[in-house]
């Protein structure tokens, strides 16, 4: 898999990057590939293919989300959305998700919907920040996907967290939405997640750590905090 450095993607993501919409912030990725194998890629595809040839039931080798896992097209896109996965989230493993981890959605359309729905507020913040509101967000946003994928040829899927072993399952996040587009045709496969965070989630968090960071030093310290200091 390659990364595919796209300007108009880029731009999106530099806004997503951190987009603060008032009683939560939005992080959002949007990530082009190129199927192209090689390399630890091209070795870990045939890895794949052989384990989810031996270990699929019969029911996902006639019929999966991904199509019938007994056609190599299939276990090729199974395989392609398991090394997306990788390469954006190089500290998590992936590489034992199978068919059912994913689902195929009904439609360009469905996904548009839904994602939306998600960045309604983002769009206002967009329209207001110097640099980007010169068009509508949903607009710019679609309009850069289309041109490095060219969605009308596209196969949508997403991924199905368990939201404990996956960077998915923040404490913070409110809401996350994650969808692949696939262009059997072009070879490529785009990429767009985004999760919103509670910032107040978040405070709270970084004021643990801190609490943690405060005692490290000293054991006594870390069971009593301020007592000794109080009484002096």
């Amino acid at each position: 898999m390659k990364f595919l450095d796209l300007p108009p993607l880029a731009r999106i993501n530099t806004f997503l990057e951190h987009c603060d919409v008032g009683e939560y912030v939005v992080e959002g990725d949007l990530e082009a590939y190129s199927c192209k194998l090689a390399g630890l890629d091209k070795k870990l595809s045939k890895s794949l293919d052989q384990d989810v040839q031996v270990g699929s039931s019969p029911l996902d080798m006639s019929a999966s989300p991904v199509g019938p896992l007994a056609d190599s097209s299939s276990r090729k896109t199974l395989i392609y959305l398991i090394l997306t996965l990788n390469h954006i989230y190089p500290d998590y493993d992936f590489s034992l998700l199978r068919a059912h981890h994913f689902r195929k959605e009904e439609g360009i359309a469905r996904a548009e919907e839904a994602i939306d729905s998600h960045l309604l507020e983002v769009s206002k913040v967009w329209t207001k920040t110097p640099g980007f509101g010169e068009n509508p967000f949903l607009e710019s946003l679609w309009s850069s996907i289309d041109e490095a994928i060219d969605l009308k040829d596209c196969d949508v899927y997403s991924y199905q967290s368990d939201l404990e072993t996956d960077p998915f399952g923040e404490k913070a996040s409110i809401w996350s939405f994650n969808f692949f587009f696939y262009n059997k045709k072009l070879k490529r496969i785009l990429y767009f997640s985004c999760r919103a965070l509670s910032k107040t989630c978040a405070d709270e968090e970084t004021e643990t750590s801190s609490k943690y960071v405060y005692g490290s030093d000293d054991d006594d310290d870390a069971k009593y905090g301020m007592a000794g200091d109080m009484d002096n």
